[in-house]
C-alpha cells in the first residue's frame, strides 16, 4: 500500500504526515551519499515512514478545531491506550514491519541514545539521527534540536529530558552517532537541510510499504 495511503487510512493530520516524510528523506539523502558497510536502504525508509503513526496521542487536543482531529484522537486512546510508543510498534506490526525492522524501530528512540551509539547497527543509527534532526517545522541541527527538545519536557517529571545531567549525555551520544554516520558519507551535517530533501519527499509520498 501507498504511504500516504497508510497515513490517510490511519487519519494523521498533515503535520504528523509530513514529519514523518522529513524523517525518511533525511534518511534517503544519507543513503544515496553512503560509502559505507553494506546497510539496508528499505528497511531504513520503512522505519521512517512509519515511526511515528501514534505519535497523534501526544497532539494537544487544542491543537486543531476540527472535530474530524478531534475524533480520531479519541478513537486511538479508545483503540490502543494513551502510549505513543507501544501505539507505534502496533501499528508498525500491523502495516508489515519485520522483525529487524520492528527491532530498529524499538531501538531508534532518543532515549536510547547510549545503546544507538553502541550499537553495529547503522540502520538504527540512520534512523534515529534522522528522527532526531527533524523538529516540527522542519530540518534543524541534530544539538539544536534536542536542546529544544531539554528545553520542552524539563518540567515533565517521566521525561528523560526533565533531567538536566541525563538530557545532555544523550545529547553527546546523538553527536557521536552524527560522527558514525558521517564518516561514511560524502555529505556533511549541514548538506542535510530543508532544501536539500524536497525532492525526495515527493518522491517517497509514493513508496509502497
Amino acid at each position: 500500500m501507498n504511504i500516504l495511503e497508510i497515513y490517510n487510512k490511519y487519519h494523521l493530520p498533515e503535520n504528523l504526515q509530513m514529519h514523518m516524510l522529513r524523517v525518511a528523506s533525511c534518511a534517503n539523502l544519507i543513503i544515496d551519499n553512503w560509502k559505507g558497510p553494506n546497510i539496508d536502504k528499505d528497511a531504513i525508509l520503512r522505519v521512517s515512514l512509519l515511526h511515528d503513526m501514534g505519535n497523534i496521542v501526544k497532539i494537544p487536543e487544542d491543537f486543531s478545531d476540527d472535530i474530524g482531529f478531534k475524533e480520531t484522537r479519541k478513537r486511538y486512546f479508545d483503540k490502543y491506550g494513551t502510549n505513543d510508543h507501544e501505539i507505534n510498534l502496533e501499528i508498525g506490526r500491523k502495516e508489515g514491519l519485520t522483525d529487524k525492522e520492528m527491532k530498529i524501530l524499538d531501538g531508534k528512540r532518543s532515549r536510547k541514545n547510549e545503546e544507538t551509539m553502541k550499537s553495529s547497527s547503522y540502520e538504527r543509527k540512520i534512523c534515529a539521527y534522522c528522527d532526531q534532526r527533524v523538529a516540527p517545522d522542519g530540518v534543524v541541527g541534530i544539538k539544536e534540536r534536542l536542546e529544544d527538545a531539554k528545553e520542552r519536557y524539563k518540567d515533565k517529571p517521566l521525561s528523560v529530558w526533565s533531567n538536566e545531567e541525563k538530557a545532555n549525555f544523550l545529547i553527546k551520544c546523538s553527536l557521536s552517532i552524527e560522527e558514525q554516520i558521517m564518516q561514511y558519507c560524502t555529505i556533511e551535517p549541514e548538506d542535510i537541510n530543508d532544501n536539500s530533501i524536497k525532492g525526495y519527499i515527493e518522491k517517497l509520498k509514493e513508496y509502497d510499504i
